[in-house]
């Protein structure tokens, strides 16, 4: 698909991926596409789903769980790392329903994976746009992934986001400068709750 998604798209994932949470801990069926489901939500895409609980107007994490490639219509994609983000996030205990009510929902569509080349190693943070970029480190069996929201909300610099995406693949924190190791880059539109079940904006991070 063209990468971009209208202002009422967006919307209309926001709601479905909180729609599948809900239905999911009332009764633990996932929901199906809706008929009315946009054309262009069924192109395969790559999609996370990022629950935040706030506290004191603060975002903690909550649970964060999707896909980095298109392997699946991005309805149906969004669904599942919906409900996979609040129960099976092995960093959280499994949402309950009330917590639901303090929970804002995110949803992050991302461009294809893009292989980082460089001759050297230590060029990569030349090739990184931090609030642009997300990042995945891949190191034989290892793999890692972060959004590109990430380091902003963090405040890393280049070199500390692949440091850190290293960690989360698993690996010590040196490893984007072996040869062996691939980096890809992607981007995102993230849609977001400004409330739990509130107003919904966009971030275009592309």
């Amino acid at each position: 698909m063209s990468f971009d998604l209208t202002d009422e798209e967006g919307v209309f994932l926001v709601k479905l991926a909180r729609k599948a949470i809900t239905e999911y801990l009332k009764n633990t069926k996932k929901i199906r596409p809706p008929p009315e489901t946009p054309e262009k939500l069924k192109t395969k895409c790559g999609v996370f789903v990022t629950l935040n609980k706030l506290i004191n107007h603060k975002k903690d994490l909550r649970g964060c769980i999707g896909y980095p490639e298109p392997i699946l219509p991005l309805v149906e994609a969004t669904i599942n790392s919906a409900v996979s983000s609040a129960v099976e996030d092995p960093r959280f205990p499994p949402v309950t329903l009330k917590e639901l009510d303090k929970i804002v929902v995110e949803v992050s569509v991302l461009t294809p994976l893009q292989l980082v080349e460089v001759e050297n190693p230590k060029d990569y943070p030349k090739k990184i746009k931090i609030g642009v970029d997300g990042l995945v480190v891949e190191h034989g069996w290892n793999k890692g992934l972060l959004l590109p929201q990430v380091p902003v909300e963090w405040g890393w610099n280049e070199e500390e986001f692949l440091s850190n995406c290293c960690i989360k693949a698993g690996l010590p924190p040196d490893y984007w400068l072996l040869p062996q190791t691939k980096i890809y880059k992607f981007q995102a539109i993230i849609f977001e709750e400004e409330t739990p079940n509130g107003e919904i904006k966009k971030r275009s991070l592309i």
